[in-house]
């Protein structure tokens, strides 16, 4: 078995890379992370056992927006290590001026499952949760809400 010891990054691109920018390096230290790279189309956090980098998109694509069913990135998600973190997380989002798509609230994909989920600039979609203790790894656990992933003609069955 190959020993994987977490994500090194994720790089995601924008259109609006100045907005992203801004809204990037606001966000990230406050998770610990710091900025080693701020170039003209492309910003670099590491930090918090990841990194993140923001990259300028093709000129073709500056109009667009993300979208979550397409092919590609659904969207990211930090792992956070308290119930505190989650909402201090929301409410640094709202003062970024990202919209709030839901929570902070719980779900029952885990056990004790704490999460936010919030837009970027672009739309890029970016969770925070919490999960306690060893979470769907304890043993007798399952995967709950298997039908939130349950999608006919590009809708959603369960809201």
């Amino acid at each position: 078995m190959i020993d994987i010891n977490g994500m090194a990054h994720v790089i995601l691109t924008v259109s609006q890379f100045d907005k992203a920018r801004a809204f990037y390096s606001a966000l990230l230290p406050q998770f610990g992370m710091t900025k080693v790279h701020d170039g003209p189309d492309f910003c670099y956090h590491v930090g918090a056992r990841t990194a993140i980098g923001v990259r300028k998109c093709d000129p073709e694509f500056e109009g667009e927006r993300f979208q979550q069913y397409r092919v590609g990135l659904h969207h990211l998600c930090l792992r956070a290590r308290s119930r505190e973190d989650v909402e201090e997380t929301a409410a640094l989002a709202a003062d970024l001026g990202a919209a709030i798509v839901r929570g902070p609230e719980e779900r029952d994909w885990a056990p004790g499952y704490y999460y936010v989920l919030f837009e970027d600039p672009d739309g890029i979609r970016l969770e925070v949760n919490f999960v306690p203790g060893a979470g769907l790894l304890k043993e007798g656990e399952s995967f709950g809400s298997g039908d939130d992933y349950v999608r006919s003609g590009g809708q959603d069955l369960v809201a």
